[in-house]
């Protein structure tokens, strides 16, 4: 049985008149022949002036070669499709539109639809500055951390010479000459500390990080030992258990900064009423390796620190020694190599940091 309103004509005059999208019929003589009420709207002029001047004299000047270019095709039975180009209203604001348009050669005219993509252009816009502004930002840090690592080799290779220079068989005192030593072994240690980050930069730069087989214990013992000093003046016991797992493959120069800045950091954050205590040893899981870096001291409220934990220049304490980059970096070094890092904490119950190797 056939509807009753099979023969009735539908008056599809009303799709064109109230769609949102913006319809038009162009001639081949390069006139708009009808439109529809979103195109006055957007653009803002009258129907009568949109239909009395070509087309081209609406579209934004940088366009009209490439628009040019593809109505040739178009004119030569080619539809166009998803074609983006600007136009210019009334108002002489700029708009983006999205075209989809369909050549009808024996009439002499092109149906086409467009869409205004003005937001989504915007939206990348920003992106893409977003990114230049990132990809400047990264430059910056980079030629900072080749300038700092570089140069800060010399005036601690002078320091070091000054050591040498230096007669220790004229100082009798026995606390001064352990004070040396340990100033002399804390400058060691900067020194192979900077010439490691060099060499890690110099990796970065040919994009080939070296990773090797790293006994975890011993990487601790170097970070420790130029830590020396801190540890003796804050009374931190540090207690550590590598028996789950001796080594890790990791980075060296990277393993050692994380090291020193979540023990620095641990020291740094500690309970006034509170003797620092750090707990570092290795979990397997799953065939993974896990290094657990857990102290004592003021811990995190999660809730609010969120995802800003490991964002750069956070911070999230009174210390004026904080800079905010210590978490950066030790994110920065576990994901960079295909590793995890997660956080538990509470208000002063400490911090434990899980790190899972790749």
């Amino acid at each position: 049985m056939s509807s009753p309103n099979a023969d009735k004509p539908y008056n599809l005059d009303l799709f064109f008149e109230l769609s949102a999208d913006l319809l038009c019929i162009a001639g081949y003589d390069g006139y708009f022949k009808k439109i529809n009420p979103a195109v006055s709207k957007l653009l803002g002029y009258t129907p009568e002036e949109l239909l009395a001047r070509p087309i081209h004299e609406f579209i934004f000047t940088g366009d009209k070669d490439v628009t040019a270019r593809n109505r040739e095709s178009l004119l030569n039975d080619t539809p166009l499709l998803n074609f983006e180009n600007r136009y210019v209203t009334k108002s002489g604001e700029i708009v983006w539109l999205s075209w989809t348009s369909m050549p009808v050669a024996d009439q002499q005219v092109v149906f086409a639809i467009a869409k205004n993509i003005t937001h989504k252009k915007k939206l990348e816009e920003e992106r893409d500055q977003l990114i230049d502004d990132l990809a400047q930002t990264n430059n910056d840090l980079k030629h900072l951390a080749y300038m700092t690592s570089h140069d800060l080799r010399t005036p601690v290779s002078n320091l070091l010479l000054g050591f040498d220079l230096m007669d220790l068989s004229k100082i009798k005192d026995d606390d001064t000459l352990m004070f040396i030593d340990v100033l002399k072994s804390a400058a060691e240690s900067l020194k192979t500390t900077l010439n490691n980050y060099v060499d890690v930069l110099i990796q970065k730069s040919t994009q080939n990080i070296i990773t090797e087989e790293l006994n975890v214990n011993d990487s601790l013992a170097i970070v420790l030992r130029s830590l020396n000093s801190l540890l003796f003046s804050s009374r931190v016991t540090i207690n550590t258990d590598f028996s789950a797992a001796e080594t890790v493959v990791f980075n060296r120069a990277y393993l050692e900064s994380v090291f020193l800045n979540l023990i620095s950091n641990a020291i740094k954050y500690a309970r006034p009423e509170v003797g620092p205590q750090i707990n570092i040893y290795t979990e397997r899981e799953n065939g993974k390796t896990k290094l657990i870096v857990a102290d004592n001291g003021l811990g995190f409220d999660m809730i609010k620190v969120k995802d800003r934990l490991f964002g750069f220049n956070q911070k999230f304490g009174n210390n004026a020694d904080s800079k905010g980059i210590g978490l950066y970096l030790v994110y920065h070094h576990i994901t960079s190599l295909g590793g995890e890092i997660t956080v538990e904490s509470k208000l002063n119950a400490g911090a434990r940091f899980i790190i899972t190797f790749k």
